[in-house]
C-alpha cells in the first residue's frame, strides 16, 4: 500500500462526507437565512426564534434524505471493505 493509494482513499472519503452532509447543511442554512430577514424586517431580536425552524427543518430533511445517506454511505463502506484484499500485501 502506497501513499497514492491512501491520498485516493482519503480524498474519497472527503467527497462522500461534503455529499451526504450538503443536503442537511444547505436547508439549515436557508431556514437560518429566511427567518433571519424575517426578523430583520420586523425587528424582532429574539435569539432562540431561529432554533424551532432550525431544528424542525433539519429534522424533515433527515427524513427525507437519510435513505440516500445511508446508502452511500454503506456503498463507500463496502467500496473500501473490498477493497482491502487488493491493499494489503
Amino acid at each position: 500500500m502506497d501513499q497514492a493509494v491512501i491520498l485516493q482513499i482519503f480524498k474519497e472519503a472527503i467527497t462522500v462526507v461534503i455529499e451526504v452532509s450538503a443536503p442537511v447543511l444547505l436547508i439549515g442554512l436557508a431556514v437560518g437565512l429566511v427567518v433571519s430577514i424575517f426578523q430583520a424586517m420586523t425587528q424582532i431580536n429574539e435569539q432562540t426564534l431561529v432554533f424551532i425552524p432550525k431544528i424542525l427543518s433539519i429534522l424533515l430533511s433527515l427524513l427525507f434524505f437519510g435513505s440516500w445517506m445511508l446508502t452511500r454511505l454503506t456503498e463507500f463502506t463496502l467500496q473500501v471493505f473490498a477493497s482491502i484484499a487488493t491493499l494489503v500485501e
